[in-house]
């Protein structure tokens, strides 16, 4: 699998959310961290199996993820069977783009749990990563039939479709994701999402179909933003909103005239 570098605007990694750390089952992200040299102490040999996870989760938190990796493969040495460590690994490993390793540790973690949605989950992230939509789109649905109520496996599946231009299957992805997360756009778009977009068209597509999304869900403001950032980015139908009746009310409003018309809002001094 090739080994890319992922570029992306702010933190976060691979298009999730990531969970929080005391929980048993995490997720990773899409922002991806430069190689680190290791900066602490090896494992101690009669630490616990408890403490040694407990450290990696720690040291991950810390983004020491070469550290982290070092404490949860000693976990594992201790429990060779333990899917939620080879989860963990895995994620640390896709911070350091190390995308091989993750994928053997997340088909490590779903062998050993067959159940296991979040590292199925994740798996399909490293096969977005390497542009195989097809068998990413595989992987989230086997995560989603796991666990259907997550609403980044519906947007990481809904992208994945965006990748292959199939934009209504994308958009009823998107729109379950937001049904059960009204926030998650925005924390995803925070994230660099659009950043894996191949170039700045795709990116002022999924502008413009979020922007439709909201303005579906009754979301005026959201929707606004997501206009501005499609016309930001050069869309070339940004015309349809005139056209299209998702935008019925949107086109009502006085902020739609501005931003279309491109007038200048002066601000009392």
């Amino acid at each position: 699998m090739k080994s890319r570098v992922v570029l992306v605007l702010a933190l976060a990694a691979l298009f999730l959310v990531v969970a929080p750390l005391a929980a048993a089952q995490q997720q990773p992200t899409t922002a991806i961290a430069p190689p680190q040299i290791r900066r602490v102490e090896p494992p101690p040999a009669d630490a616990t199996l408890a403490q040694l996870e407990q450290r990696g989760d720690e040291l991950r938190t810390e983004k020491a993820y070469v550290d982290a990796i070092d404490y949860y493969r000693a976990a594992l040495r201790k429990d060779p069977k333990n899917a939620v460590l080879f989860n963990k690994a895995g994620i640390a490993e896709l911070q350091l783009a190390r995308y091989r390793e993750a994928k053997k540790d997340f088909e490590r973690a779903t062998k050993l749990k067959n159940d296991y949605a979040e590292a199925y989950n994740n798996l399909g992230v490293v096969y977005y990563i390497d542009r195989d939509y097809k068998k990413a789109i595989k992987i989230y649905q086997k995560a989603l039939a796991l666990q259907e109520a997550t609403a980044s496996f519906h947007s990481n599946l809904g992208t994945a479709y965006f990748e292959r231009k199939e934009i209504d299957l994308a958009m009823k992805e998107y729109l379950r994701a937001l049904e059960l997360d009204p926030d998650i756009f925005e924390r995803l778009s925070m994230a660099g999402v659009t950043a894996h977009l191949a170039s700045p068209s795709d990116r002022a597509h999924y502008s413009y179909i979020l922007a439709k999304m909201y303005a579906q869900a009754g979301n005026s403001d959201r929707c606004l933003l997501y206009l501005r950032r499609a016309k930001e980015d050069g869309y070339d139908k940004l015309s349809d909103v005139y056209k299209d009746d998702v935008f019925a009310q949107i086109r009502k409003d006085p902020r739609f005239a501005d931003l279309m018309g491109e007038k200048t809002t002066v601000i009392p001094q």
